[in-house]
């Protein structure tokens, strides 16, 4: 019955629009201080409606039929940024078992035992000893002591510091980063993210591989040689380790205008990619540019919402 509704509201030919799915996690188990993130259970329900509604297709080829208006009905994509190794470890599994494609985009700065500046925020906060941090002399006289007795003040601490540092410049971001990390006195992983060789493993399984830059700046704050250099840097090192074209790239947060700018998008048309993904919500249509292609999540839990979730947002308008 849904699938049938999906259709009319996703039709196949120059009608057509594309839902494209964005995720960054899924965790084996249940995170008690990011408890948003979806964890293995729920993926794989996920992925069974999915499969039942949606022609699941890969980014690249979805992206060609849009634009000559040959997709089929009720077309969907599935993306995950940043390249955590759950998603080699978790949700490739997943995938593989409800034969279902998706695109991985990395940031390949943080291979091989990186780790993303916001995780090192998280998982400093998470691992501390301590049950209370004053950060006013580093983030501001404004910024509140932060309390840490458990993991629900916690979380609200982490939403605290993110939000303040989110818009830095990289170095300093970085450095702000550190900083608390030591203060924290926490020990912080080194296998949060994929291995070069999990990102190989992911693309012999069938998944593609987008680039994501190489540090996650906040490109619109960049200048244009190093936008150019984040974007093109992350673009031939995935090309070497896969031995193949590198075409796809999402934008790092990925919000137009405020995370990335027209020339953001000029930059990435001149180094070769064909298609490209925001986090504008939304559905995509024949005249969607393809550099600049909606995405959104569902959060719903229950298959009845989420499907009415997928239904709802295939009937606006066209990003």
């Amino acid at each position: 019955m849904l699938a049938s509704l999906l259709g009319l509201v996703s039709p196949a030919g120059p009608r057509a629009r594309l839902s494209v799915l964005i995720f960054h996690r899924v965790k084996a188990r249940r995170d008690e201080l990011i408890t948003e993130d979806i964890v293995a259970e729920q993926f794989d329900s996920l992925c069974g409606w999915l499969a039942d509604w949606f022609n699941v297709l890969p980014l690249d080829q979805v992206a060609r039929r849009l634009s000559e208006g040959t997709l089929p009905q009720r077309a969907l994509c599935i993306t995950f940024d940043d390249g955590y190794a759950d998603n080699h470890d978790v949700a490739l599994p997943i995938l593989l078992r409800h034969g279902l494609t998706a695109t991985f985009f990395i940031t390949t700065g943080f291979l091989d035992g990186g780790r993303m500046w916001n995780d090192s925020v998280i998982e400093a906060l998470r691992g501390t000893r301590l049950e209370r941090l004053d950060l006013r002399d580093l983030l501001g006289e404004d910024f509140a002591p932060l309390a840490l007795p458990g993991a629900s003040e916690r979380r609200v601490a982490v939403d605290a510091v993110i939000d303040r540092i989110k818009y830095l410049a990289p170095a300093e971001r970085q450095k702000m980063v550190d900083e608390i990390a030591r203060r924290t006195g926490s020990v912080l992983p080194d296998d949060l993210m994929m291995s070069s060789r999990q990102v190989r493993a992911m693309r012999r399984a069938g998944m593609q591989i987008g680039a994501h830059t190489l540090t996650h700046p906040i490109l619109a704050r960049l200048d244009a040689d190093s936008a150019r250099a984040e974007i093109g840097g992350s673009k031939r090192f995935l090309e070497a380790l896969l031995d193949e074209p590198v075409t796809l790239f999402a934008y790092p947060n990925g919000k137009p205008g405020r995370d990335f700018s027209d020339e953001s998008v000029a930059i990435a048309r001149d180094l070769g990619f064909e298609t490209a993904v925001t986090t504008a919500w939304g559905v995509a249509d024949r005249n969607s540019d393809r550099l600049r292609l909606p995405r959104f999540t569902p959060w719903e839990r229950t298959r009845l919402r989420f499907g009415a979730r997928m239904f709802n947002t295939l009937r606006t308008r066209p990003v």
